[in-house]
């Protein structure tokens, strides 16, 4: 779901006006008018996906989970020379990585993990593009390792041991110049 970080976004992109006059002492006053509380959801609302019924308050409210646990047994299991980075996908969604990587990568993550109902919520109530969603949230996952493929099964074990969904998303390859590929089943996007 939503890291810590990102709920201040998601609230201003999902509640409506009337949060702002309320809670002022929520937020920055100091932001322009026409990005506080922009949406047209109220915390009571419930909304539906993929055939369940969801309140709009437990879904910008739930607990962010910490992936400390799991980064503790990857260091002891694989060691820092074995992971060839490690992105917490927040503040910059999932084109983070574009900042660590060098002039010549290609990101490829073309196997994302589903997208949550929070996040579907979030851009139906902004009307938010997908490639903006992409790249200003973690769409579903907060955690990657840049490793070898004969690596990636003992990451999967790990997560799966703290009951924490992981697969493989996607690759590196080498390019001319930095880039980002997104597939997803909302559009393929490219940063």
């Amino acid at each position: 779901g939503i890291g810590s970080n990102g709920l201040t976004s998601a609230r201003h992109d999902t509640l409506k006006k009337h949060y702002a006059t309320a809670f002022p002492e929520s937020y920055d006053t100091e932001i322009p008018d026409e990005v506080a509380f922009t949406g047209n959801r109220d915390l009571t609302d419930t909304v539906f996906f993929d055939g369940n019924t969801y309140l709009v308050g437990d879904l910008l409210l739930s607990p962010t989970r910490t992936y400390l646990p799991v980064l503790k047994q990857l260091f002891e299991q694989l060691g820092a020379t074995n992971m060839h980075g490690i992105i917490h996908c927040s503040g910059g969604g999932q084109t983070k990585v574009e900042k660590f990587i060098g002039d010549n990568l290609h990101i490829i993550k073309d196997n994302l993990l589903p997208v949550p109902p929070v996040f579907r919520m979030i851009q139906e109530a902004s009307n938010t593009p997908w490639r903006e969603m992409y790249k200003v949230f973690n769409m579903g996952h907060r955690l990657e390792v840049y490793l070898a493929p004969e690596n990636a099964e003992t990451v999967l074990t790990i997560a799966k041991s703290f009951d924490i969904e992981a697969q493989i998303v996607g690759r590196v390859e080498a390019a001319t110049a930095k880039k980002i590929t997104i597939s997803s089943s909302y559009g393929n996007f490219e940063y």
